[in-house]
Formats: C-alpha cells, sequence, structure tokens
C-alpha cells in the first residue's frame, strides 16, 4: 500500500497533553488561590477523562464539557464557581503550551522528505489547538489543519474524516492513514471512514475492543520504518 495523506492526531501523539495540562491546571489554580493544587489535579483529570469519553460516545455536548467540569471540580471540594469564567481561564493558560514528545519534530521532517503530505486531525477547541500548535512550532509541518469545533463534527464520527476528504484536493482515501493514539477516536473513527489506521501505543496496552488498527507501532522509529517501507 502506498499512501500520500497522513492524517496526524496531536494530543499524546505528537503534543505531550500531559505536560501541558498539568502547567495550565497550576496555572488556574494557582489563581483561583487553591491551597492543595495536588488534590484538585487528582480529582480533575480522570473526571475530565470521563466527561471526554462521554463526549466521544455523544452523550453530552462540547458546550456541556467546557463550561461544567470545573465547576464540578470546585464544587467537590465545597465551593460554588463560575465554571465559565474558569474555562475561559483555563483555555488562555492551555492555549500558550506547546510541549511536544521528544523527537517529534524529526518524525515530520523525515516524513516530509520522503514526500508525504502531512495533514493535523485532532479532537478539541480551536483556539487552543491553533495555540499549542503555534507554540510547539509544528504548525509548519501540515498542510492543513482540520479541529473537530471548526468542522462541527469529531473523531470518531465518519462525517468528520468526510469534511476533511472534501478539503484536500483530489483526495483518495485508499491512499490515506489515520494516525493517532486513541482507538476509540483515532482508530475507530478511521474505519468507519474506510481510511487505514496506524495506532500509535508507546504504552504497549493490549487490545481487547473490537476496534481493530491496520497497523501498530510503539514510538517514532517504527511509524518511519513502516511508512519508509511502504513507498
Amino acid at each position: 500500500m502506498t499512501y500520500q495523506y497522513l492524517l496526524f492526531d496531536l494530543d499524546h501523539t505528537l503534543l505531550d497533553f500531559g505536560a501541558a495540562e498539568d502547567v495550565a491546571l497550576t496555572q488556574l489554580l494557582e489563581e483561583e488561590r487553591v491551597s492543595d493544587i495536588q488534590a484538585y489535579k487528582a480529582y480533575y483529570i480522570p473526571m475530565n477523562q470521563g466527561l471526554w469519553r462521554q463526549l466521544e460516545q455523544g452523550k453530552i455536548s462540547k458546550a456541556e464539557l467546557v463550561e461544567s467540569r470545573f465547576a464540578r471540580l470546585f464544587a467537590h471540594f465545597g465551593l460554588e464557581k463560575d465554571g465559565s469564567y474558569l474555562a475561559e481561564r483555563y483555555q488562555h493558560y492551555l492555549s500558550q503550551q506547546g510541549q511536544t514528545y521528544p523527537a517529534a519534530h524529526h518524525l515530520l521532517d523525515s516524513l516530509i522528505d520522503l514526500g508525504y503530505d502531512l495533514y493535523a486531525a485532532t479532537n478539541g477547541l480551536a483556539p487552543i489547538q491553533r495555540g499549542r500548535l503555534a507554540a510547539s512550532g509544528l504548525a509548519s509541518y501540515f498542510t492543513d489543519i482540520f479541529i473537530s469545533e471548526e468542522l462541527a463534527s469529531q473523531k470518531p464520527e465518519k462525517l468528520f474524516y468526510e469534511k476533511i476528504a472534501k478539503k484536500i484536493k483530489q483526495f483518495d482515501p485508499s491512499r490515506a492513514l489515520m494516525i493517532g493514539d486513541s482507538l476509540t477516536a483515532d482508530i475507530a473513527g478511521g474505519n468507519r471512514a474506510q481510511i487505514d489506521t496506524l495506532w500509535y501505543n508507546p504504552a504497549a496496552s493490549s487490545n481487547q475492543s473490537e476496534i481493530k488498527p491496520t497497523y501498530t507501532v510503539q514510538n517514532y522509529d517504527q511509524i518511519l520504518d513502516l511508512l519508509t517501507g511502504l513507498q
């Protein structure tokens, strides 16, 4: 199989969301004069992940997620806060975070040298994702950047990929590869759109689900070796 269009997930694939989230949360909680920051983080992170899973499953809307998560966080500790205001402050801090995984730049440089066309395909809020891409120095690698908020659709919805296909000139799904860390978003979405998928699985997690990627790798070298060999 010869690919031309590489659709890259961002968070947990190229961008280090964990590092970005930690800094942004610290800045927000310090601004709110929280004394036990670690306790707040310990509650917020799994709660937030659960909300994103509900969003992927269509159980809540993006607005519900964004506007409720910080109000829920502070309510857990007995405080009533304006969730919308806190969301704006958090988004401000998060949009400034450009942490990438080691060798992300080298991977993208190498793929461009091999002649691949690179695109970002990410769920998230547009100001945050565009701000982080700019801060990371990765934005210039991508021919175009597709963000769920701007497409009014999100992974794993088939519509997300259909809209991308319309925006890429002469797009051929048989020559496209979706690369990402999430089975339920990236891989399931690519499967629904009949696009081949590459599961980036650095933790070597077992896949007990019915979602099957075309390829599975554990590091960037394996991505590069695979795509070099497929040319």
